[in-house]
């Protein structure tokens, strides 16, 4: 690959590092953590690409790290162990609250109606006859991680608007955690819970996954038939998670992937196919302004814990 094929983007990608500059002036390698939503081999196979068009263009060996949890590449971040990932939003807010110089978010993942979001999406087995949550009481309800933000976050804060307590044997049965996205479609699936939530664009057919999110890869993979599913609950539209960058990381290298991730959709379709979780229309820039209401929606409901 030649560096020319990222000019124009990365000119672009200039003004979001005017700032100080950074703390390093070199780097020896490049660590890009990758979150769950699906098994460990699914995402390294995913992200292999992004892996080597990063190591091409840096000049430095570049590694993949696929974390058990959320909270693995969280913590990777916070600890300057990782160079970037894609975070939802809730996980962003929880490293910014804990840390706001660790990492600064990018860029962002534009749907193909050029949308920057996507929903918590609720669901069951078709022959199940759950068709609403009213249908889920007393049955077992299954979220990915507690720091996922369509897995976990906003269905905890928009759920009991609604009139049903998340709190295990209230309204619903149970709720459990299954440890990530494609942990809880493959166990509604397999009817070893009674409904779930996942993340999906909301855009495009059903039947296929929509056009992107984690029921997509889900169907894509194999492991779902689509059609033995039924949506019971939507959230409203959450704001796209971000791409990460470690604050730290000198400026050359903040330019470079930031113009090569947003050429990926142009340059590679079928890269970001597996990096972003589906179809998409591209790759734009974001701050962190927008990820403000999330952070006060983890930070309210942190205090309400304790």
């Amino acid at each position: 690959m030649k560096a020319v094929k990222f000019l124009a983007a990365s000119v672009l990608a200039v003004a979001a590092f005017a700032g100080p500059a950074a703390a390093e002036d070199t780097i020896k390698e490049f660590r890009i953590g990758i979150l769950g939503g699906e098994n460990a081999n699914d995402r390294l196979r995913s992200n292999e690409c992004v892996r080597k068009y990063t190591e091409e263009l840096l000049g430095v060996p570049t590694k993949l790290f696929a974390p058990a949890d959320y909270n693995g590449v969280i913590e990777g971040l916070l600890g300057g162990n990782l160079d970037m990932a894609w975070l939802g939003a809730s996980g962003y807010a929880k490293v910014w609250l804990t840390n706001p110089e660790a990492v600064e978010p990018v860029l962002v993942k534009v749907n193909t109606d050029g949308s920057k979001g996507y929903y918590s999406v609720g669901f069951a087995r078709k022959d199940s006859g759950i068709k609403s949550l009213k249908d889920m009481k007393g049955k077992v309800f299954g979220f990915g991680d507690p720091n996922s933000t369509s897995g976990y976050l906003i269905p905890s804060i928009e759920i009991p608007k609604l009139g049903f307590s998340m709190k295990p044997g209230e309204f619903f049965g149970d709720v459990k955690f299954t440890g990530g996205h494609e942990q809880t479609i493959v166990a509604v699936f397999k009817g070893d819970i009674d409904g779930g939530v996942t993340w999906a664009d909301g855009i495009g057919e059903w039947e296929e996954g929509y056009n992107s999110g984690a029921l997509r890869k889900a169907a894509d993979a194999g492991l779902v038939d689509m059609t033995q599913l039924v949506q019971i609950w939507k959230s409203p539209l959450i704001p796209e998670g971000p791409i990460v960058l470690r604050k730290s990381l000198p400026t050359d290298v903040k330019i470079k992937m930031v113009g090569m991730l947003a050429s990926l959709a142009s340059m590679d379709k079928k890269c970001a196919y597996g990096f972003m979780a589906g179809e998409v229309k591209g790759i734009a820039p974001i701050d962190h302004k927008a990820y403000e209401t999330i952070i006060a929606a983890r930070k309210a409901k942190s205090k309400k814990k304790n």
